[in-house]
């Protein structure tokens, strides 16, 4: 079954085409998609067509930070029906688990992970796609959504402490530094923000208990018996947790609400098994690192969950016919290596 979106995650995508004085009528055509579909906010439309649709109109456009140019004139209305939860919740720390408890209902292509390690909270995001395809577009938009909720919860007291991406940087970073005003590091290990675990426990002074109450048990009745496929809710988290070397049944079992045995027998009966959904996120994930110049052949086999580089190598040579050090070299990058961290 194909995996749908609500059109409100391109809100503004045509008023960034008409800033850019850019006509998307080809790229929404190759896309499959229309004005009508993204001027209706809760209509649901492909995954890899949202995704596809901002890639190609960075290309058209000639625009690389076209992703990002959307998200800088994104508000907390964004998140639709959540925004008024969100905008009553007493700490960032309790807006973000309200992001991940409902980002069924905003942006199902989204895997998020908050990651606190002593006195530092890595908020991890990954855009999941149906096929293998680019997603840097797609990435810096939910990247920069997620800082602006941060900044609009927190005002001026929103300070991280870092931006990341493991893509490279555009040619030019004016809007990066505008929008996110601190230190950027590209050719990371992880998309996502680093900031203080004290952001996230700072009181929010518009917080209202009774509003949040509400909008909670109006969102609840929204969710309904048909969550999310268990499936795709899998393969996000191994996404998150493959790079950091976490990505075992047990972790997955457990980000997945589960025991073990439970969720085994839940991908049986879907026709499925876990090493399975292992092999195709180290395909999707594999590609785009290869493409990354910041990365050796080894720490990519690192990533990927091997030990040993020749094991990599094998695997490689299994998926796509050819070592791994072929393929790089068959398809070479434009972008000059920098170091992991590049931009203060």
């Amino acid at each position: 079954m194909t995996k749908l979106v609500r059109a409100a995650v391109l809100t503004n995508y045509l008023e960034v085409t008409q800033y850019l004085g850019f006509n998307p009528r080809d790229v929404l055509a190759d896309a499959g998609l229309t004005r009508a579909q993204l001027q209706a906010p809760e209509q649901r439309i492909p995954i890899d067509a949202a995704v596809r649709l901002l890639e190609d109109s960075a290309i058209a456009s000639g625009c690389q930070s076209f992703g990002l140019s959307m998200a800088e004139s994104r508000h907390l209305s964004a998140f639709g029906v959540v925004s008024l939860l969100l905008s009553h919740q007493r700490t960032l720390r309790d807006a973000l688990q309200v992001v991940v408890h409902y980002r069924h209902l905003m942006n199902d292509s989204l895997a998020i992970l908050i990651e606190e390690a002593g006195k530092m909270v890595i908020i991890r995001e990954e855009v999941v796609t149906e096929s293998p395809m680019p997603s840097r577009q797609a990435t810096e938009l939910a990247v920069g959504v997620m800082f602006r909720l941060c900044s609009a919860l927190l005002g001026s007291h929103w300070h991280p402490y870092s931006v990341n991406f493991t893509h490279q940087p555009p040619d030019n970073l004016q809007l990066h530094r505008r929008l996110f005003g601190c230190t950027l590091e590209f050719g990371s290990e992880f998309n996502g923000i680093v900031c203080s675990d004290a952001s996230l426990d700072m009181t929010n002074p518009n917080a209202d208990p009774a509003m949040a109450r509400y909008a909670q048990s109006y969102l609840d009745s929204l969710l309904g018996d048909a969550g999310p496929s268990m499936l795709f809710e899998v393969r996000k988290a191994i996404y998150l947790l493959l790079p950091m070397g976490r990505a075992t049944i047990e972790q997955i079992a457990q980000t997945q609400g589960m025991n073990v045995r439970t969720l085994q027998r839940r991908l049986k009966d879907d026709g499925c098994a876990f090493n399975d959904l292992i092999n195709d996120v180290r395909r999707d994930l594999v590609l785009r690192y290869l493409e990354n110049p910041n990365y050796s052949l080894g720490r990519i086999a690192d990533m990927l969950g091997y030990s040993m580089a020749s094991s990599f190598t094998r695997w490689f040579i299994s998926q796509f016919g050819m070592p791994p050090a072929a393929w790089r070299a068959q398809k070479p990058t434009h972008s000059k290596p920098l170091s992991a961290s590049n931009e203060s």
